[in-house]
């Protein structure tokens, strides 16, 4: 495995195909005025210790000292050995709700926004724990599947909205069911399930899913967001209100927080309910119930011990550049003498 530190100097490996044309070009003029000059053959013995082979040799040095001390630059690292990495921590899925009914502006900047912004604040006060991230409205979709790396979750959080899922509406169920397949059953590691949502559901069995899940050793903390008293559903373009959810009658739809359903889940499983219009009672709340969840120590592999070899790169080129030193344009005699290509005295 290898990895290349400032891979922008590698555009100056442009400069080599071009110096070599250029060489090439300026032998072909030198050809043409000794052409007009005189007679080639006579130029040659005005000149006998001119070597033809010498300065081909010398740009091929210097080419070669360029294109090292390139990559040298760019600092190329190998990795020298794969190390497994031992963490303690526990199972955590987010499944937050992508509904429509999020898109009210009850709390600011909206429900699905401060939904967003709780998952956020969590996932930064988490240590080596594994975290994964659904999405869910009329039906759930996996985001993110069970990871270490929290930077990437949070890419993914932030990309999401109700238009990931085409089927509308809220099944807190299918949510609950798809959690329970990010996990490995049989694996000892606590699993936690955190679901964020206003608390409309608008299908069945979200309190027999959480029994369900409660079999696999699955806890789950309910994160309300929205208030009591609602508000209604913006439809915007460009970020502008146009209009408002309407519902059959042509009455704007006004989507109040569940609180009970939320409560009820949480309750199946052993787990609690927390109000989200709060940030600080938010994430109290989590950092208190995951400091009362044991730990279990889990392995990840991965690449370790990256190290620059740019040395190398530079080490090289600057011999060359010494050779050039020493490397004239004229014939060497002893490979003179040797009389490689047969040639007439």
């Amino acid at each position: 495995m290898y990895e290349l530190e400032e891979k922008g100097y590698l555009y100056f490996l442009i400069a080599i195909p071009v110096l070599a044309m250029l060489f090439l070009y300026v032998q072909y003029w030198k050809r043409k005025k000794q052409r007009e000059f005189g007679d080639l053959e006579l130029i040659k013995k005005l000149s006998p210790e001119k070597s033809v082979f010498k300065p081909i040799l010398k740009l091929v040095v210097v080419l070669l000292a360029l294109a090292c001390l390139i990559i040298g630059l760019v600092n190329p690292k190998m990795g020298t050995k794969i190390e497994t990495v031992k963490r303690e921590g526990i199972d955590i899925v987010f499944a937050v709700d992508v509904s429509k009914s999020m898109l009210a502006e009850d709390v600011a900047p909206s429900r699905l926004e401060k939904s967003k912004q709780l998952v956020s604040q969590i996932i930064n006060n988490l240590g080596s724990d594994r975290i994964g991230i659904i999405a869910y409205s009329g039906s759930a979709f996996p985001v993110l599947p069970i990871t270490t790396d929290y930077s990437v979750a949070k890419m993914f959080l932030q990309s999401m909205n109700p238009g990931i899922i085409s089927a509308q509406g809220t099944s807190i169920d299918q949510a609950i069911n798809l959690a329970t397949t990010f996990v490995d059953k049989k694996d000892k590691t606590n699993k936690l399930l955190i679901i964020i949502s206003d608390g409309e559901d608008h299908a069945e069995g979200s309190v027999d899913a959480a029994a369900e899940a409660k079999k696999i050793g699955m806890k789950i903390i309910t994160i309300g967001v929205g208030s009591e008293k609602g508000g209604p559903i913006p439809l915007k373009r460009n970020g502008v209100v146009e209009s408002f959810q309407r519902d059959k009658n042509d009455e704007v739809v006004i989507t109040k927080r569940n609180t009970e359903i939320l409560r009820a889940i949480a309750k199946a499983t052993g787990g609690g309910y927390v109000d989200g219009n709060s940030t600080k009672g938010v994430l109290d709340y989590v950092k208190n119930a995951l400091d009362n969840i044991q730990r279990t120590e889990f392995e990840s592999t991965q690449m370790a011990d990256f190290k620059s070899q740019f040395q190398c790169f530079l080490g090289f080129a600057f011999f060359l550049l010494f050779l050039d030193i020493f490397l004239l344009e004229k014939k060497t005699k002893w490979v003179e003498k040797m009389n490689l290509f047969n040639e007439k005295k």
